[in-house]
């Protein structure tokens, strides 16, 4: 019974190095990669200047504006109407607020 081994010594063939050197570097990228989305704010500033702005959330409490029309009826609008007067309403986000309309004929 005969073992085939590379000429090299230790046994290890060159493509078998090669894989081991390519899935190394492949678990530091995703080490790195997973570090830096958990972590954004410890990459270091020369890098950090490099990358794109992050998306800023939406304001946590959106301001709303309650104004009343020519013919009298109120509007609620996220822009406060020109050449009228309006109350800003701060609107929790937590609150369920469903649109006025004409309640359903009760059988």
């Amino acid at each position: 019974m005969t073992s085939r081994r590379s000429g090299r010594p230790g046994g290890a063939s060159q493509s078998g190095r090669a894989r081991h050197w390519l899935l190394g570097l492949l678990l530091i990228g995703a080490a790195a990669l997973a570090w830096w989305w958990l972590a954004p704010q410890s990459i270091p500033e020369a890098v950090r200047e490099h990358l794109p702005e992050p998306v800023q959330p939406a304001a946590r409490n959106p301001v709303l504006y309650k104004w009343k029309d020519d013919q009298g009826r109120w509007n609620i609008t996220d822009r406060p109407p020109e050449g009228r007067s309006f109350e800003a309403i701060t609107v929790d986000p937590d609150t369920n607020v469903l649109p006025s309309g004409v309640a359903p004929e009760q059988d």
